[in-house]
């Protein structure tokens, strides 16, 4: 398990991570998303051991990983800005990966680099940006680290490929007890893949939730009534989001579904309609209720 607490890096006078704590548990696929600039690929390599914290600390398993390699050996990084070695074949990055983790399996590489129709004899300076970075996640899969953090890793890839990389991490977290980080702009490309999703925002965590409560936490309203009404006859609920136009009301609203149905059902409406959010919509009403106002953001852009 790899604990975060107060978790806090500088750049110059410029704070990347402010205070981040969480805890990401063995054996899941943790999906982190954010803004360009949230601090996600500087959790990473700080988690990672290669940047050291300014303050808080992370650990794994209880132990610090700055200076430890027992630790690091278990970790592994597939970044966003790839780096192979000039003129480099996948046959020769084997090697290369070999060398540095104990465990690297040369038959499950070459299954994947098959998989995901890749050359091994071939320089990866002729690659493709989506075929270098299915080399590298192929190799990274292959080294059987224990924790495996992906930044980026679907960028460049066809929708194809894009399905195959998540089978893959999937199967690996299933059958091997890997944990999987994954880093995505996308919510859409961690939906159906994360266990947990984490929320970073200009350097802070807002929110880390199981993606399963997630999807049941917040859901929309559409609710009429023959009668006028406005958002003071629902002090029951949580209204996260309110909008009316004549007398139909839709609103955003946290909490148990099935107690806000029945509440609402008892209300006698000409309708009443509970929908699902999807995640996307999810973060960005937890983000204005937390004060972040994209309304605000927009106007000055077009002002």
């Amino acid at each position: 398990m790899i604990e975060a607490q107060n978790l806090t890096k500088r750049f110059d006078g410029y704070t990347a991570l402010d205070a981040i704590t969480c805890t990401i548990p063995d054996g899941c696929v943790y999906g982190m998303v954010g803004s360009n600039g949230a601090g996600k690929s500087t959790f990473l390599r700080t988690v990672c051991g290669i940047y050291r914290p300014d303050g808080g600390r992370v650990t794994v398993d209880g132990q610090p990983i700055h200076e430890n390699p027992a630790v690091k050996s278990q970790l592994l990084l597939v970044p966003d800005d790839l780096y192979l070695m000039n003129g480099a074949s996948p046959e020769g990055l084997m090697r290369a990966y070999a060398a540095a983790y104990p465990y690297f399996d040369k038959q499950r590489a070459e299954a994947l680099l098959s998989a995901f129709r890749l050359p091994k004899n071939r320089s990866t300076s002729t690659f493709s940006k989506g075929m270098k970075r299915l080399t590298v996640t192929a190799l990274s899969l292959a080294c059987r680290a224990r924790y495996i953090f992906f930044d980026e890793t679907m960028d460049g890839l066809d929708p194809v490929m894009r399905h195959v990389v998540k089978s893959v991490i999937a199967d690996d977290v299933a059958s091997y007890g890997t944990t999987a980080v994954v880093v995505s702009h996308s919510l859409r490309e961690l939906e159906d893949l994360c266990d947990q999703l984490a929320l970073i925002h200009r350097g802070g965590m807002v929110l880390q939730q199981d993606v399963s409560t997630m999807k049941t936490s917040l859901f929309k309203v559409q609710i009429a009534f023959g009668e006028p009404f406005d958002r003071s006859a629902f002090p029951e609920l949580s209204i996260v989001h309110y909008v009316q136009h004549g007398s139909v009301a839709n609103m955003i609203v946290s909490g148990d579904r099935e107690e806000a149905a029945a509440l609402l059902r008892a209300k006698n409406p000409l309708l009443c309609e509970l929908l699902p959010l999807t995640l996307e919509e999810v973060f960005t009403y937890e983000l204005q209720a937390r004060g972040y106002d994209f309304n605000t953001i927009t106007e000055g852009l077009t002002s």
